[in-house]
């Protein structure tokens, strides 16, 4: 009955409006505000007229539901155009001088700090010296991301040790010299949007502190109570890594990084070996703020609020005979639950689970029963009016199926059990409440068990039932996001949730009253580590498939569920078949005699995979971010894993960082590949692959009827170092017939000269040496090679200038069509289309993503 009220009344609703914010973040462009205005009113005066307008019951629901979903797009239009601001390119890259706030706890980076920054007052710095006033938000967004570093940078010898910036603190007002940008990512397909992150966070530019000889220092100007949670969260974390980190040596001194995310929420403090580890078991979830946690802490709450507020009645106080200690506990236990969720950063899981224990809290004070798919939509509503774009993160979907899955599995068998009289010896119904929110029947949070063997084996079988009941339902989310499922999952979780949730975390939120009981919690998760790291190592712990398309993920998401639920035996083996694209998906690849490129967008840097119908090679590796992040780690391996590729070969051009960054981290993950390269005989890589191969001038096989060949660096060379490593690059010709590819690495004048003598044929496409460089793509050789299309890749803004103007100009002169990643993302070109290139930024286009001017 109660469900039928739900089918009929609200939750259609609710379900609606949901689908009209996965409409709208659909948008390629924003509309002005007065269409998203328009929208609502007209949805809501239809509304009003379908409420006192007696029609068909289906019709009606539909009326409804498109009435929801026009308020959904346009509530969400609303709170988008809000901070649509961007910064004004004239100020790109122009020293301003401005006076803010900082926001939120800084995240510590391996030659500095990253922090979200709230501006004030804003000044240009013009190169006479004088300043200019600027206007915000006309001329400056408010909320910029700015990142604090060593004055010295990268070389190719590695990453200086100059000391570390003045640390700073959330609430804290600053005076800096900054140089600011838009906000603009790396777009790869199915890769990370770090563009969708900045836009979700508010933050609409990015910057760098200016720490010169010639730039003021920075100046604190005063401490403020702006932001007070961000702030005691920063004084947390920074006391318990320093009581931590110099009392553990080795090992231990990296779980002090998962005692930070337990009570903070800084993800960022583990290891990302460690993270490699969770995701092999299937644990992820469990080390940082979830769910799990935020309900045990709000009951735990509750009880203890409730039995003081009975205790004060026998002291004396009248309230506590007014309201009931029920009511009261629920109230402060939630209010805690809140405070908590925010403390711990205010992600996803928690959010979900706090308006879930909302919604209880008020119908249990209000004497009402909803039903538990009702209280299940409303929360995602909630969260999706608060945050829309959480709809395009892997944890709301993992967060919300999880639950809604447990809530229907729950539901079924507490009402099976209740059908066959399951009850202990006394003849008494036994209920336990469960503490990952569920619904039993009608009622939220209570499940029916019997007792096989006592309370501690039917709390036992009841985790295992929901364990393996999740790790089935989950298993095509995780595919779909992340192409890697664990076998181990259900072991690893079995033993890690209980002793995470009733040992570790309550020991790591103790250390905040008490600092000791956080190296308790550091000893408490060493046997974890140890067992969880021998089950990672073990032969097929996890699988990782290519990722299938989104449809056929939702599908197998169907099948998972109909595989869980109570359904009869025929619909379950009809559920079958929807999850086999996805656990046996192939990435489509080119025909026999064909072959097409993909050139990553991985910044200042050259990465180009190439792929036939049964090989692939990978030209360059991309640059080296940072001493601890690399475009292998952060693009390649990921790019590599969601397309299911098989490596065959790895060949680096040259030396320079820009080339080799990511080298290391893709012979890893992929180690059947063999390694090419121009490097000398002493390089690092060379050791991670003692059997590699030198590039020279006059090797050439054949994959698939392709041809490759490889044209420079000439033979004589091989084996002397030269002056400069750009000339030594590898260049790697690519044909079918009379149709070919160029990637010409950082070749400069002398080597494309030399190349032009000795005879170098048209090609269809090329990669521009040397990012566009000055030094290079000079007119006799473009004039040899007559490309219909050149890719050029390159970072947005870099210091380097690359594509230089008049290399653009010579290119455009020539009638040659150039494909610049800052304006494309990642581009793709097939040898069968030799005159189409497919952008990344034009296929993925939402109206968070940067467009550059023309």
């Amino acid at each position: 009955m109660m469900f039928m009220v739900w089918a009929r009344g609200l939750g259609p609703g609710l379900l609606a409006w949901c689908a009209g914010v996965a409409v709208q973040l659909q948008q390629e462009a924003l509309w002005p505000l007065a269409g998203y205005a328009g929208l609502g009113a007209g949805a809501w005066g239809v509304g009003l007229v379908l409420r006192r307008w007696a029609f068909a019951g289906g019709l009606r629901v539909l009326a409804m539901g498109l009435v929801w979903a026009s308020l959904a797009v346009s509530v969400t239009g609303l709170h988008a155009v809000s901070r649509s601001g961007v910064i004004d390119p004239a100020l790109e890259g122009q020293d301003l001088d401005v006076v803010g706030v900082v926001q939120a706890m800084p995240q510590r980076q391996d030659l500095g700090w990253r922090f979200r920054f709230q501006l004030e007052q804003a000044w240009r710095v013009h190169p006479a010296g004088s300043v200019q006033a600027l206007d915000l938000p006309a001329d400056l967004p408010r909320q910029v991301y700015l990142g604090w570093y060593a004055q010295d940078g990268m070389h190719d010898s590695g990453w200086s040790t100059s000391p570390l910036p003045e640390p700073v603190k959330a609430g804290e007002r600053w005076r800096f010299r900054v140089r600011l940008k838009a906000p603009h990512g790396n777009l790869n397909p199915r890769g990370f949007d770090y563009e969708l992150w900045l836009w979700e966070q508010g933050i609409r530019a990015t910057g760098y502190v200016r720490t010169g000889g010639k730039d003021p220092a920075p100046v604190r100007l005063a401490s403020t109570w702006a932001h007070p949670i961000e702030g005691w969260r920063q004084t947390v974390r920074d006391r318990l890594l320093t009581q931590l980190s110099p009392s553990a040596a080795g090992e231990s001194a990296k779980f002090a990084g998962i005692v930070a995310a337990l009570v903070t929420g800084d993800q960022a403090a583990i290891d990302r070996s460690d993270w490699d580890v969770f995701r092999a078991t299937g644990v992820a979830h469990l080390m940082s703020i979830s769910g799990l946690h935020v309900t045990m802490f709000a009951w735990l709450a509750s009880v203890l609020v409730a039995w003081g507020w009975r205790k004060s009645a026998l002291w004396g106080f009248a309230g506590a005979l007014r309201w009931p200690a029920a009511h009261v506990g629920a109230l402060a236990g939630l209010g805690l639950a809140g405070f908590y969720a925010l403390f711990s950063g205010w992600g996803v899981p928690a959010q979900r689970t706090l308006w879930m224990l909302a919604v209880v809290t008020l119908l249990k004070i209000s004497a009402r029963q909803w039903h538990g798919a009702l209280i299940w939509s409303l929360a995602g509503a909630v969260v999706l009016t608060l945050d829309p774009w959480a709809l395009l993160q892997p944890g709301f979907w993992l967060s919300f199926v999880a639950v809604g899955v447990l809530m229907a599995t729950d539901r079924q068998a507490a009402t099976q059990r209740a059908q066959q009289g399951w009850r202990d010896g006394h003849g008494a119904v036994l209920r336990r409440t469960d503490l990952v929110p569920g619904s039993s029947g009608h009622r939220w949070g209570a499940q029916q068990f019997p007792i096989w063997g006592g309370a501690m084996g039917a709390a036992a079988w009841a985790l295992l039932r929901e364990q393996a009941t999740i790790t089935v339902a989950l298993a095509p989310l995780t595919l779909l996001f992340f192409g890697q499922v664990s076998w181990v999952g259900l072991v690893a979780n079995l033993l890690a949730i209980p002793w995470v949730t009733l040992v570790v975390t309550p020991l790591a939120m103790l250390g905040v009253l008490w600092p000791g009981a956080w190296g308790l919690a550091v000893w408490a998760l060493q046997p974890l580590a140890s067992l969880l790291g021998w089950m990672a190592a073990w032969p097929m712990a996890s699988v990782s498939t290519a990722m299938a398309p989104w449809g056929l993920g939702l599908l197998a998401l169907v099948g998972a569920v109909g595989l869980v639920v109570r359904l009869p035996l025929s619909w379950k083996l009809l559920c079958l078949p929807l999850l086999w694209p996805v656990l046996f998906w192939v990435h489509p690849r080119p025909a026999v005699g064909t072959f097409e490129l993909l050139a990553a967008d991985v910044g200042q840097g050259n990465a180009v995979l190439v792929r036939t119908a049964g090989h692939s090679l990978l030209y360059d590796a991309g640059p080296r971010y940072s001493a601890e992040s690399d475009a292998g780690h952060r693009v390649l391996v990921p790019l590599l894993a969601q397309m299911g590729e098989r490596l065959d070969v790895l060949m680096l051009s040259h030396r320079d960082s820009d080339h080799t960054g990511g080298a290391a981290a893709v012979l890893a993950m992929r180690p059947q590949a063999v390694l090419w390269s121009s490097l000398e005989d002493a390089h690092v890589l060379h050791a991670l692959r003692p059997g590699w191969t030198r590039c020279q001038a006059g090797q050439s096989w054949v994959w698939d009827g392709v041809l490759f060949e490889v044209l420079h660096p000439p033979v004589s060379g091989a084996t002397s170092r030269p002056r400069k490593p750009n000339e030594t690059s590898c260049v790697l010709r690519i044909s079918q017939g009379a149709v070919s590819a160029l990637l010409a690495g950082d070749i400069e004048a002398a080597q494309e000269l030399a190349l032009v003598r000795a005879g170098l044929a048209p090609v269809d496409v090329l990669l521009v040496p040397h990012h566009g460089s000055k030094t290079s793509s000079t007119p006799e050789f473009l004039q040899a090679l007559q490309p219909r299309l050149a890719l050029v890749q390159a970072g947005y803004r870099n210091r380097f200038g690359h594509p230089a103007q008049p290399v653009v100009d010579r290119y455009r002169a020539q009638g040659i069509g150039l494909t610049e990643s800052t304006r494309c993302g990642a581009a793709s070109w097939r040898s069968d289309r030799p005159a189409q290139v497919q952008c990344e930024r034009v296929l993925a286009r939402r109206y968070w993503h940067h467009v550059l001017p023309h």
